[in-house]
């Protein structure tokens, strides 16, 4: 549910925001593995907000685990401002799940384990559904909830089978 072959590019739209995520053909050695380096490029308006580059590794039973972020938050003058939320495993903070190989509606984890940094966590709440978006209508699909505990935010986001992230409710 969350394919990460070098060169595809997924899109998100709406109510003025765009964003972007590009698996590069890039590796990037983290905690001392060597991992594949996802852009995630967001912007509001056609103005740039964030972009950050991911680090995830394919498990040999499938699991994607995260092994961090670097963060680049731009103001309305398209200036770096920040660099909130970037972390890396190591020193501390731990790999987290991004998806599981065999996601099971209840089952819970972190996908952030950098205290005080980033701690998502995530819930799969309903397999198997039918989603409708504008590229699409995909059959198979796996629904998760992300909560943020720093901030007590949630987020609905949806993945198809063979596709990566189709919804993504924030």
């Amino acid at each position: 549910y969350f394919p990460l072959p070098v060169g595809r590019q997924i899109e998100l739209r709406g109510n003025g925001l765009l964003v972007r995520m590009t698996v590069l053909d890039e590796i990037e050695t983290v905690a001392g593995v060597d991992t594949r380096v996802v852009e995630e490029y967001e912007a509001a308006d056609g103005m740039v907000i964030e972009i950050s580059r991911n680090y995830f590794v394919q498990a040999q039973d499938g699991t994607v685990c995260y092994f961090g972020e670097e963060v680049d938050i731009y103001d309305e003058n398209g200036e770096v401002t920040s660099h909130a939320g970037a972390w890396r495993a190591g020193g501390g903070n731990v790999p987290g799940i991004f998806m599981p190989s065999s996601p099971q509606v209840g089952q819970a984890f972190h996908q952030e384990i950098a205290p005080e940094v980033a701690e998502d966590q995530a819930k799969v709440v309903a397999i198997g559904e039918v989603t409708e978006v504008p590229a699409g209508t995909f059959e198979d699909t796996v629904t998760m909830l992300d909560r943020n505990p720093l901030d007590g935010s949630e987020d609905t986001k949806v993945y198809a089978r063979d596709v990566g992230l189709i919804v993504d409710e924030a």
